[in-house]
């Protein structure tokens, strides 16, 4: 056998990937939104796709100037990525040395363990407690001046806990004392509308994160943006490849920035939604966590992994479970319409007996 190098990082790197073959299913598993966005305006914006428009390399600074606009920044506040996934790389990339730490609550988005597995640095968890509630104190004990790099998901994944602007300012605060860079990833935001973007001016040690895949609706565009100061965001720049975002990702994020009726329209779909499925819920007797984002935990009455069988089995309808010992006996489903949201309690009430 070739005794060819493998980067032992890489090599022992654990990886979960997402499930494929989910296109036949009611897919409330991966926070999508289960229907997408109307059919008028995506047939209007691929009518726009020429075979010249798709020879050309992608410019993604008609995207930056157009988003930078709606957010009431500047261009050089902006980098447009691959999909908050690569947002995330980048970062570390960026502003974590080797062997350093990076602190994160647990249970979050995997991605931040994955990264710090694959890159050698050190993943340093704050966990939430039995009551799903975490301690912004014990976030800050946990930074010190090892750490480059603070990452907060507001609200969070999976645990849809959100940040005060209070405790968001301490672990700044601290973060910047201790010469690391605070990121905020808003993957949930316009579901849980505060967000922290004032604050980029203020704190020179701060990142924002969002992505088209939620509320936007394009996840299968792969579309997001770092967001922060002019001198973070060069630094970036100088990590990102040359040609990452194709050009359909950056024409759908421009039509839909140009259009911000749409939404509004999808969070007002959302939340119709919601309020149907929590009525529903209340009215069977169910206890369920009414998150921030647009995904809710419910404990079913019977086993978990017996309940999420039968949803994709007998009903064809995908939900998300985890080994978590805090969250196994949850399941976690998608918000959207309230059509989906009647569907899939339909096929709860019969699985969950």
């Amino acid at each position: 056998m070739t005794n060819y190098y493998v980067n032992e990082n890489i090599k022992n790197c654990f990886r979960i990937f997402s499930e494929e073959g989910r296109s036949a299913y009611l897919r409330m598993d991966m926070n999508e939104n289960p229907e997408g966005l109307p059919k008028s305006f995506v047939d209007s914006v691929l009518a726009e796709i020429t075979p010249e428009y798709l020879a050309t390399y992608p410019e993604p600074g008609h995207f930056c100037r157009k988003y930078a606009g709606l957010l009431g920044i500047s261009p050089e506040q902006v980098c447009a990525t691959s999909g908050s996934d690569t947002a995330i790389r980048y970062v570390m990339e960026t502003f974590v040395g080797k062997g350093h730490k990076v602190v994160t609550v647990t249970p979050t988005f995997e991605m931040y363990r994955v990264y710090c597995n694959m890159f050698g640095y050190q993943h340093v968890s704050v966990p939430y407690d039995n009551n799903l509630q975490i301690k912004v104190e014990d976030i800050l004990d946990t930074i010190d001046a090892e750490t480059d790099l603070v990452a907060l998901l507001n609200p969070n994944n999976p645990v849809g806990r959100a940040f005060t602007e209070a405790e968001v300012r301490m672990v700044a605060e601290k973060a910047a004392a201790c010469g690391a860079v605070l990121v905020i990833d808003e993957a949930y935001h316009y579901f849980y509308p505060n967000t922290f973007i004032r604050l980029i001016d203020e704190y020179d040690n701060l990142l924002l994160l969002r992505t088209f895949s939620k509320l936007f609706s394009i996840a299968g565009c792969r579309l997001g943006a770092v967001i922060g100061n002019a001198q973070l965001i060069e630094y970036i720049n100088h990590v990102r490849s040359s040609a990452e975002v194709n050009n359909v990702a950056l024409l759908f994020g421009e039509r839909l920035v140009e259009h911000p009726e749409i939404i509004d329209e999808l969070v007002g779909i959302e939340k119709e939604g919601r309020r149907y499925l929590i009525g529903e819920l209340e009215k069977h007797g169910y206890t369920y966590h009414d998150q921030d984002g647009n995904f809710l935990f419910i404990e079913p009455k019977t086993d978990s992994a017996e309940v999420a069988r039968k949803l994709k089995e007998e009903h064809k309808v995908l939900i998300k479970r985890y080994g978590n010992p805090l969250l196994c006996k949850y399941i976690r489903i998608s918000t959207g319409s309230k059509a989906a949201m009647s569907k899939f309690m339909r096929a709860f009430l019969e699985a969950d007996k």
